[in-house]
């Protein structure tokens, strides 16, 4: 297993002490995020335990790893819905909130929960109590981040903090979306970026002699995302 020198992103967030990162820095974390979220994604995997504390970086600043899939589960297919109620209370959907079937959306949640912390250096939903923290998440009730960011960014935001899992995008329409896809050339080489966006990898289906990425969920395994690639690392 590679050493992350750069320390994890709650660390990172903890270091600004109340001074907001810039959009640029945000925005380029968040790509490479949502690009290791998406590699799962295609493969039917689940997070289900995105946060800042399980984001790990290089020295340079760049994200090194998205870490940590003790609690990952494989779909048979996108639509499955998972029922298992796991992951940290500040980053929990309101459908595993309300023990409802889950599927891939409520990574996306979480994922929202990272970018509002990148944001604002703050939890989105807080409580005095799990039972108000989980009336906060259930109802979406979260202050909106500082103006001097983008629209894009805050329309963004809203969207990933849809209630229903439904009007939710997923990790592919959000990469989607001008603001974000420029970057992704920053970080992954041309021949990678043909193969991650193919249609034949995302809806290729693992037949039941063939296993996908099994590593990925076994124990603490961690999706190392250098620039120009993507890398399964054990």
């Amino acid at each position: 297993m590679e050493y992350c020198d750069g320390g994890d992103l709650m660390k990172r967030i903890r270091r600004q002490r109340g001074v907001l990162f810039s959009e640029d820095q945000i925005l380029g974390w968040f790509v490479q995020i949502s690009l290791g979220l998406k590699h799962l994604h295609d493969r039917k995997i689940l997070h289900r335990d995105i946060k800042t504390q399980n984001i790990f970086l290089s020295k340079n600043g760049m994200v090194a790893k998205l870490g940590d899939f003790g609690i990952a589960r494989v779909l048979n297919n996108s639509m499955e819905l998972a029922q298992t109620c796991v992951g940290t209370p500040y980053y929990l959907s309101p459908e595993i909130c309300q023990n409802k079937p889950y599927n891939n959306k409520t990574d996306i949640w979480s994922l929202g929960c990272v970018l509002y912390e990148l944001c604002t250096l703050k939890h989105p939903f807080e409580g005095n109590s799990l039972h108000q923290l989980v009336l906060k998440i259930c109802q979406a009730h979260f202050a909106p981040i500082s103006p001097r960011f983008s629209r894009d960014l805050q329309s963004l935001i809203s969207q990933l903090f849809k209630v229903s899992p439904r009007d939710r995008p997923s990790i592919n329409s959000i990469l989607k979306r001008p603001f974000l896809e420029n970057l992704i050339a920053k970080y992954l080489a041309p021949e990678v970026i043909r193969e991650e966006f193919s249609h034949v990898l995302i809806h290729r289906a693992y037949s039941s002699a063939s296993q996908p990425p099994g590593k990925v969920v076994q124990g603490k395994n961690y999706l190392t995302m250098q620039p120009k690639g993507i890398y399964y690392t054990s």
